[in-house]
């Protein structure tokens, strides 16, 4: 091994009115952009798509309307270029309710002490359906590079912590709490295996505590979901298809079926479920303990396996379909059909 000391770049902090001289002209369009709005998906474990920018809502104007492609709710993202204040927080609070939006992410260079509260308090008062985010934005560049931005979470949903809140408000037995937090342990272990593998088209989100762990599979009135049933004792996949479209979407996807499980390589049950406005299609694999921790290696690689194959198998499938999406749903799209 030489001696020699290998040159190393200086990592310096960039102002970020360097790179955005206004917030409305120049830093919410930068925001906009696909590759930018993927980095703050990644940083707050979303899959993000892009509804509206400068979105009226009453007298004001929302900074970004984006939809989570896994669960077809709406996300609310707000920016700034100063230190936040309680005016943006206000419009925040306006924008979501105007807007009935699930998720609600504020950007901004710093938080004071008392907004950081803020989202941790509105965290802890509502229910698991909604989320605030508060996130920092940095600029970042080495030597003559040009600036990189960097999100840093400070403040974010603490789903276990709600979990619990939620059960002793309702009442709940610990004996749920317990079935919590183990569902909540085994999609974080299925999370670090998905991570392991590194494939490109899997999504990562959150680990929560509950039956069901989401992934988008690139149009928003479909839900793909892995889930875990302790009660009878079972796992699987289910392709849930929601709106008042859902039954011509099913239908041609259906009619594919011969096609589809060949390429599969197995067979998928198929719900139209004609009296709700959904159907379904889902792969079971009955006999199998998720409270067994001994056998979550081998389930987990089960899953994982099978969530690859339907992402290939049905992802360039539902992209083809010409049938066109209807407004979008309440967020309730996944049954109880597990």
């Amino acid at each position: 091994m030489s001696n020699q000391s290998k040159t190393l770049g200086r990592l310096e902090r960039v102002d970020l009115r360097e790179a955005w001289a206004r917030e409305a002209g120049d830093f919410t369009p930068w925001m906009a952009q696909p590759e930018n709005l993927e980095l703050l998906a990644e940083a707050i474990g979303l899959d993000l798509e892009l509804q509206a920018r400068e979105q009226p809502v009453g007298p004001f104007r929302a900074d970004l309307i984006c939809r989570d492609a896994a669960t077809d709710e709406l996300v609310l993202v707000e920016n700034q270029l100063e230190q936040t204040d309680h005016t943006h927080l206000g419009q925040i609070m306006t924008y979501a309710a105007g807007l009935s939006a699930a998720t609600i992410v504020w950007v901004a260079p710093s938080f004071s002490a008392e907004h950081r509260a803020a989202i941790d308090w509105l965290n802890r008062i509502t229910d698991e359906r909604h989320n605030f985010f508060a996130l920092e934005i940095e600029l970042w560049r080495i030597n003559d590079s040009p600036p990189a931005p960097k999100f840093n979470i400070v403040a974010q949903p603490n789903e276990w912590s709600r979990t619990i809140e939620e059960s002793a408000r309702s009442g709940e037995t610990s004996e749920l709490t317990e079935t919590r937090q183990l569902q909540l342990e085994y999609w974080t272990a299925f999370q670090q295996l998905l991570k392991s593998q590194g494939n490109p088209d899997i999504h990562l989100r959150r680990p929560n505590a509950g039956t069901w762990m989401v992934f988008s599979i690139g149009r928003s009135s479909f839900t793909l979901a892995t889930f875990c049933n302790t009660l009878h004792n079972r796992i699987g996949l289910s392709l849930t298809i929601s709106g008042s479209q859902a039954k011509p979407k099913y239908k041609a996807l259906l009619a594919q079926r011969a096609e589809i499980e060949k390429d599969a390589g197995f067979e998928f049950t198929w719900l139209e479920l004609p009296n709700r406005q959904r159907s379904v299609i889902k792969l079971t694999r009955q006999g199998t303990d998720p409270e067994n921790r001994n056998a979550w290696g081998e389930q987990h690689n089960w899953l994982a396996e099978r969530l690859r194959i339907v992402l290939r198998v049905f992802k360039p499938r539902i992209s083809a379909l010409t049938i066109e999406d209807d407004a979008p749903t309440d967020g309730t799209a996944l049954e109880d059909e597990q």
